[in-house]
């Protein structure tokens, strides 16, 4: 399998330099986003996806290795097998959730350089800085995150 495709965000526009650290919303009452803080959550982002890459590629790899070895079942019994099928779809589960979190934070990377880091794709206010310095891949304020969990 191939490792994820980078994330196109429609709000990062071709061309467009990355946005001042200023230009970042934040809520009211909260300081702007200062040059390092900007900085150091590209960083932390960039970090992620390398990570979440080579978990890809390792994960792959043991799905890869359990494909080959299911077709040598010779001698298993029931159990043997029931735990190589339960092994596998632990490793499928595991590479699908690196992907998707892959997929939230190479998008968070692209509204960073677009100016819309920290803007709530529900409501369109700042979610927060602080929020955005916990949770750097949330695309949602409290409010709607709220409101979303409690239609699920």
């Amino acid at each position: 399998m191939a490792a994820a495709a980078p994330a196109t965000d429609s709000a990062v526009l071709p061309g467009r330099p990355a946005a001042a650290p200023g230009e970042l919303a934040v809520r009211p009452g909260e300081d702007p986003w200062t040059p390092q803080e900007v900085d150091e959550a590209r960083a932390d982002l960039m970090e992620e996806v390398g990570r979440l890459r080579a978990e890809i590629v390792a994960s792959e790899d043991a799905i890869a290795g359990l494909m080959r070895d299911s077709g040598d079942g010779a001698g298993d019994d029931e159990a043997d097998t029931g735990s190589k099928n339960i092994t596998r779809e632990h490793e499928l589960a595991l590479a699908s959730n690196a992907r998707e979190m892959l997929q939230q934070t190479e998008r968070a990377l692209g509204r960073l350089d677009a100016g819309t880091y920290g803007l709530c794709e529900n409501c369109g206010k700042a979610i927060g800085k602080a929020r955005m310095q916990a949770f750097p891949r949330a695309t949602l304020c409290v409010e709607c995150k709220q409101k979303q969990e409690r239609r699920v």
